[in-house]
C-alpha cells in the first residue's frame, strides 16, 4: 500500500502542475511559439502541431525524472 500511496501522490502532483501550466500558458511567451512548431492555415481549416515544444518538454521531464527517480 505504501507504493500505491506514493504513486497517487506523484500523479496528483503531476496533475496539479499540468493544470497550472494550462491555466497560465498564455502568460508564458515561448510555449507553443518555438521555431519548429507547425501551424497550417487554409481557409476555415487550422492545423497546429507543436513539435519543438513537445521535444523541449520531453527533454525537461526526462532530465527531471532522471535526477529524482530511483536508481
Amino acid at each position: 500500500m505504501n507504493t500505491l500511496g506514493k504513486m497517487l501522490l506523484l500523479f496528483g502532483g503531476l496533475l496539479v502542475v499540468m493544470g497550472l501550466v494550462l491555466t497560465f500558458a498564455d502568460k508564458i511567451p515561448w510555449i507553443g511559439k518555438l521555431p519548429g512548431d507547425v501551424l497550417v492555415r487554409k481557409g476555415n481549416f487550422e492545423f497546429y502541431f507543436p513539435i519543438a515544444t513537445c521535444l523541449l518538454l520531453s527533454l525537461i521531464l526526462t532530465i527531471f525524472f532522471s535526477l529524482f527517480g530511483k536508481k
